[in-house]
This record gives C-alpha cells, sequence and structure tokens, in this order.
C-alpha cells in the first residue's frame, strides 16, 4: 500500500511509526526514497509529535545539495514506498469499512489526481529559501599545496639570501612554509621549499617568473609536486 497523505497528521502519524526503527526510507544510507517523501511534504514534522519523522528530515535537509546524485529510481512516487498493510492507509480504522469501490480509490488517491497547489506552493517557498541560504554562504577557496624547486648558479651561490629573497614574496592568496636545502652534485644545493595558494589568486607560472628574477641567486625553479587541498 505505501505512504498516502502525508499531508494529514494521519500520514505523518504513519511515517514517524516507519522511522521509529529506521534511519531512512529505505535501506541503511540516503535513497532516491528519501528524496520523494521529502518532496511530498510541505514543511518539516512537529518535532514534538512527530520526533521520529522530524529526526529524519533534519537529515535529509541537509543532504539537499546531493539528491541527484542518490541511489536508486527518481522517478518513483513517494506512495510506493512504506508500509504494506493497513496501517499506511490515513485513516486506518475507517479502511476496512469501506464498501464501495468508489471510496477504496479515494482512500488511497488517484495516480492522476491533481497535488494540492497551496502544498505545492508552500513547498516550493520553503526550498527556494533554502537555495538562498545556501547560496550566500561563502564557498571555502580552492587550494593547492606546493613544493618548489630554487636551482642556483653554483655552490658560491648564497642560499640564505636567495631563500630570504623568494620568502619576501608576499601576495594574498600565497603562504609559505618550510624549507630544506637539497644537493644536486658538485657541492651545489638546491632550495626546495614548501607553500600553500589559493588557485583563484596566485598564478604559478607568474610567482616562478618573479623569482626568477633574482638574477643573481636564480638559475631555474621547477615545480616538484602540486595536490591540491
Amino acid at each position: 500500500m505505501g505512504f498516502t497523505d502525508l499531508l494529514s497528521d494521519s500520514g505523518l502519524t504513519v511515517l514517524n511509526s516507519w522511522l521509529a526503527t529506521r534511519s531512512y526510507i529505505v535501506g541503511s544510507s540516503p535513497s532516491q526514497a528519501d528524496v520523494a517523501v521529502f518532496r511530498a511534504l510541505s514543511a518539516a514534522p512537529d518535532a514534538v509529535k512527530y520526533p521520529h519523522a522530524a529526526r529524519w528530515y533534519k537529515d535529509i535537509v541537509s543532504n539537499e545539495d546531493s539528491f541527484a546524485t542518490l541511489p536508486g529510481d527518481a522517478a518513483k512516487p513517494y506512495t510506493v514506498y512504506g508500509p504494506e498493510d493497513a496501517a499506511a492507509t490515513p485513516d486506518p480504522v475507517k479502511a476496512p469499512a469501506a464498501e464501495e469501490d468508489d471510496d477504496d480509490d479515494d482512500l488511497f488517491g488517484s495516480e492522476d489526481e491533481e497535488e494540492d497547489p497551496e502544498a505545492v506552493r508552500v513547498r516550493e517557498e520553503r526550498l527556494a529559501e533554502y537555495r538562498k541560504k545556501k547560496e550566500a554562504k561563502p564557498k571555502a577557496a580552492a587550494k593547492s599545496v606546493v613544493i618548489l624547486d630554487v636551482k642556483p648558479w653554483d655552490d658560491e651561490t648564497d642560499m640564505a639570501a636567495l631563500e630570504a629573497a623568494v620568502r619576501g614574496i608576499e601576495k594574498d592568496g600565497l603562504v609559505w612554509g618550510t624549507s630544506q636545502l637539497m644537493p644536486i652534485g658538485f657541492g651545489i644545493k638546491r632550495l626546495q621549499i614548501n607553500l600553500v595558494i589559493e588557485d583563484e589568486k596566485i598564478s604559478l607560472s607568474d610567482l616562478e617568473e618573479e623569482i626568477q628574477e633574482f638574477e643573481d641567486y636564480v638559475q631555474s625553479t621547477d615545480i616538484a609536486t602540486m595536490n591540491k587541498l
């Protein structure tokens, strides 16, 4: 039978009972079944009257941005989920007493019956408000961790002065980290220095060009590794 009218107290009671022993509508993780039932609601269930449904609703809202990627059949209506016995009806006491076929059809709802316009309006307004709040939240800047090799001209290059010149480059979105001198050969050592950059603010090629302008110290630069944070 599945869920029926989730906008009524009786329908919410069925949903609350269903979730009393379950974390999700189907299975042990969010799926399209949860999305279908969630969209059939006009607002969050009352936490006092329907604590299990309210807990589930809060969890599903937190996953709203990933609805499209959740497993399951997105085309299935919410009515295919839920209990299979008479407890799923809006009024389980009266359901067995229904004698006319038309009453049965009304009880479970026609597939062609249009959704209540007011319920649709309330739900769309709630979703629009949620999306607006989410879009207003500042997004974390994309960052990269880089290990940069800076090679001197020869073994007589003042490596302390070279490093000081490199660290003297200050930019918004650039943070210098630890460093070490790595042997190349013939007594020559290169400066290997760690840095973190904000991808939208710092161009590594421009940074390398700026370092290479220290012609008294720097022969060349090379990106040893680069990983996204």
